[in-house]
């Protein structure tokens, strides 16, 4: 009984790490941009007889059936048409400024903003004690009054 049990989860894991294996097509077209210029992946040109895409369908759906795996496949189209192929850079030499750069530049707007407003905070509580609490000058207090009278109907 224990051998049937381990027989049969032995084989859902092999099917189950299988089937995560098999690369789809539109996985693969996806990950590449279309050359004919209108700027959309292999999967998305609606362009109807492009040029570009659907060669490059034909070569992805060929490379799919061979069995290659989906880094596999990419790999094959770099070292083939250059990184520009690709729809999204890869994380590795200069590309990988393009995926730090975003979050730096976040990073230092949101130390920027910190700084502004503790200065500011801090500007504004420099004298210590706010302005209703001081005594008012003679002179302040006839021009208050003054202008108190005039404001009353």
């Amino acid at each position: 009984m224990r051998r049937l049990l381990f027989a049969v989860l032995a084989s859902l894991v092999l099917v189950g790490s299988a089937a995560a294996a098999t690369v789809t097509t539109k996985e693969v077209e996806e990950a590449l941009t279309c050359q004919c210029g209108c700027g959309l992946t292999v999967h998305s040109c609606n362009h109807l007889s492009c040029g570009s895409g659907i060669p490059l369908k034909q070569e992805v759906l060929t490379l799919v059936s061979q069995g290659l795996s989906r880094d596999e496949i990419l790999l094959r189209f770099r070292d083939k048409y250059g990184e520009k192929i690709l729809s999204s850079p890869t994380t590795e030499g200069f590309n990988l400024t393009a995926w730090l750069l975003p979050f730096v530049a976040v990073g230092a707007g949101v130390l920027v903003v910190v700084k502004t407003v503790r200065r500011w905070t801090a500007a504004g509580s420099a004298s210590g004690e706010p302005l209703a609490a001081r005594e008012l000058s003679e002179g302040e207090r006839r021009r208050l009054e003054t202008e108190l009278a005039k404001s009353e109907p």
